[in-house]
């Protein structure tokens, strides 16, 4: 993987994180278009660079995030994010299988846009409009909620955002918890991808790829600065359009998305 190439994948993190359509799916899927050979440090990449669209979340809400005062806040990020780290743990195996196969990810994608299709009519009544008003109860199955992303193509903000709004979140409100949630839980797993994961291939663990030599650090550091400013604006974008058209628009470009890419990857290429 090139520098040129490390930033198109970049932009498409930070794009995409934080919206409902799959970052992982749409990573792999860039990876493939530009041919790039998949190795550890292709894999720890993808997901390393997640730091750059972490810190985006911190600067934009850096009030809320550095209120030590309101530790209801801190306690309601942990509970949450308990189950995607117990389960992600369990399944990472599994979850390594599926990423190798573009096919099932593209029809994960298709799904999960005939899915967001609906959610706006089928969550009409929302009671909650702010972070405060959501209870640690809430925050857990919201959590629960978050694993299901574990399938590659369910995008995590998708199904943290719909999880909220069945616990009574406006999409607003959804899609911020849904930001804030983000944070612990990505931060514990590129810990875990650069200091704990030892990679097949190779037999090494995530630093130690990235130590390797000077270039696999280089493109460590330039997909983190590229990922945590097209982050910033990405979210900008995305609350401005949740709150004027909803989930529809993301339903329709999902479909769109996951029907060619399966047509790529069954026919076309």
């Amino acid at each position: 993987m090139d520098a040129l190439q490390a930033l198109w994948i970049a932009i498409v993190e930070g794009l995409t994180e934080y919206l409902p359509v799959s970052s992982t799916a749409h990573m792999i899927f860039t990876s493939s278009f530009f041919g790039i050979q998949e190795n550890d440090f292709v894999k720890l990449f993808q997901v390393a660079i997640q730091f750059g669209a972490i810190l985006a979340v911190v600067a934009l809400y850096w009030r809320k995030f550095f209120d030590f005062k309101r530790l209801e806040f801190y306690s309601k990020l942990a509970i949450a994010v308990v189950p995607a780290l117990v389960l992600g743990k369990l399944f990472d195996d599994p979850i390594d299988a599926v990423l190798g196969n573009p096919i099932p990810i593209a029809i994960v994608l298709i799904v999960g846009g005939i899915v967001l299709l609906f959610i706006d009519s089928r969550f009409q009544n929302p009671t909650i409009t702010t972070e405060e008003a959501i209870t640690v109860k809430k925050g857990f199955y919201i959590g629960l909620w978050q694993c299901l992303a574990m399938m590659p193509g369910t995008s995590r903000s998708a199904a943290s955002i719909i999880g909220g709004m069945q616990q009574g979140l406006t999409r607003a409100a959804a899609a911020e918890f849904s930001f804030f949630l983000a944070v612990p839980t990505m931060l514990a797993v590129t810990t875990y991808s650069i200091f704990l994961k030892t990679y097949a291939q190779s037999g090494l663990k995530g630093y130690e790829l990235l130590t390797q030599n000077s270039n696999n650090l280089n493109l460590f550091l330039l997909g983190n600065a590229v990922a945590f400013v097209v982050a910033i604006l990405a979210i900008k974008f995305f609350i401005g359009i949740i709150k004027k058209y909803g989930f529809k628009p993301w339903g329709y470009y999902r479909i769109i998305a996951g029907s060619l890419l399966l047509f790529y990857f069954t026919l076309g290429k």
